[in-house]
């Protein structure tokens, strides 16, 4: 084939060796093409404005997102604390209470003998219904927590089985028949079993609730730090800019500062009173409203129990310091220790008194402290005729009318003070938890509008220094 002649101007190319055809120069990648004419544009002062308009909208941008994201995901654990899981946590409460109650109101109604008092038998259906009701609603909300599901499902299982033991020991003691005592401690027992489900439910409840509430008040760190390196950059581009032109003041740029600062000042205040109002609903509602619904709880099981002692009349016992006693009366003795201490003023209702926060908060746990005291003492006359062999006596001091001062009035009256004191704590926390919630309303959307009209200020700044080039 016939050597193809030079160009006329062309240099001539390097032969390759031993007279191969001359090596072809590899393509440069587009990225390393990028690199250069970046660099080159940096040597240039346009170029440059141009990379710090960019890095500017970059970063402001960013603050925005960053900050957007984690406000909506604080506002929302925020509204899961008031709206979902503490409502949760107080269901699961009252699931235990209805169920201690409806226990005590059986042993209150089969004392009475025969012929129940409509009353009593009024709180037993509705306390048995008040439970089911909340179950419904527990095994709805109870999700992918397989504790949570478990304990719904035994509690549901459970609940015809008790009920059914409570209307044979009726039966029976409407005959007459000692064997109504006997089913009505099974029907105890099993409600043991039911109350031990009932409190790992209302464990479970209250860990989703603390896990909302950390999930709602960890400070949002990683707006802050780039909140504050957006700001840094927005000076400093205006302090080159005023030692390059000797302008004060560049119009887009003090817009894109005003907008960051007003985010990143939003940011820290706002979520600053949100987690002090999270925090007080915690310490001034969630803690008094746990150690309230222990003290109610407490005191039904006692009453329970002192119920049962007079329906057992020693037939189950338990060995105290190598002494037996009523296993029942042992029972009622150690919850009320729990409850109100060996002074009245410990335990769970010296805790409550100390948590109380205000004078309406104070006054049903005064209120409930000094019935525990009437109550225990009224306990011990009722206990020392039954073991003085004078069971009538007994009996009417535990279930008899107002005008003998009966146990079952001071339970009562513990009773009402204590759902004073709840209805009260409750208030409280809705408050604090509101207000809290309240403090991030508007931030993740006004984070997103700002952040856009900065980063648009930026860009539009150094825009009007790059018109001056051109």
């Amino acid at each position: 084939m016939p050597a193809i002649p030079p160009q006329p101007g062309a240099s001539p190319a390097p032969a390759g060796p031993s007279g191969s055809p001359p090596a072809v120069p590899a393509r440069r990648t587009a990225w390393a093409e990028g690199v250069d004419r970046l660099r080159t544009a940096a040597t240039t002062e346009p170029g440059r404005l141009r990379i710090i308009g960019a890095v500017l909208a970059l970063l402001v941008v960013a603050f925005g997102a960053v900050t957007t994201w984690e406000m909506s995901e604080r506002s929302a654990a925020a509204d899961d604390v008031l709206h979902r899981s503490q409502p949760l946590s107080r269901d699961a409460a009252d699931i235990y209470r209805s169920l201690a109650d409806a226990n005590t109101a059986a042993s209150s109604g089969f004392l009475a003998g025969g012929q129940e008092p409509a009353g009593v038998v009024e709180r037993y259906e509705r306390d048995i219904r008040t439970a089911s009701e909340k179950l419904a609603t527990a095994a709805t909300n109870s999700g992918s927590d397989p504790a949570s599901a478990a304990a719904v499902a035994k509690l549901n299982k459970l609940l015809p089985e008790y009920t059914g033991l409570i209307e044979r020991a009726r039966a029976n003691n409407r005959q007459g028949l000692p064997l109504g005592g006997a089913y009505l401690r099974y029907a105890n027992d099993k409600m043991q079993t039911m109350l031990d489900a009932a409190e790992q439910l209302y464990k479970e409840e209250n860990e989703r609730l603390r896990a909302d509430y950390d999930d709602a008040t960890p400070y949002p760190w990683a707006a802050i730090g780039i909140g504050v390196l957006a700001l840094a950059a927005l000076v400093w581009a205006q302090r080159r800019n005023y030692h390059r032109t000797n302008r004060v003041f560049n119009h887009g740029l003090v817009a894109a500062t005003a907008a960051s600062a007003v985010v990143l000042l939003w940011l820290l205040v706002g979520h600053t009173m949100a987690r002090a109002g999270l925090d007080d609903s915690y310490d001034h509602g969630v803690r008094s409203l746990n150690v309230l619904n222990d003290a109610r709880i407490a005191s039904l099981k006692a009453r329970g129990n002192e119920n049962l002692t007079l329906v057992s009349r020693g037939a189950e016992t338990r060995e105290v310091g190598g002494v037996p006693k009523d296993k029942f009366d042992v029972e009622y003795q150690s919850q009320m220790e729990q409850l109100g201490g060996a002074e009245g003023g410990t335990g769970l209702l010296g805790t409550a008194a100390s948590l109380a926060d205000d004078a309406a908060g104070r006054q049903p746990v005064a209120e409930a402290i000094k019935n525990v005291k009437d109550w225990k003492n009224r306990h011990q006359a009722a206990r020392a005729a039954d073991d003085s062999g004078d069971y009538e006596t007994a009996l009417e001091k535990v279930i008899g009318t107002k005008d003998q001062e009966p146990t079952d009035e001071s339970f009562d009256q513990v009773d009402d003070a204590l759902k004073t004191a709840l209805d009260h704590e409750q208030t409280e926390f809705e408050a604090a938890a509101e207000h809290g919630r309240n403090a991030m309303t508007g931030l993740p959307v006004g984070a997103a509008v700002l952040a856009v009209l900065g980063a648009a200020a930026a860009v539009l700044g150094i825009g009007r220094r790059l018109s001056e080039y051109r």
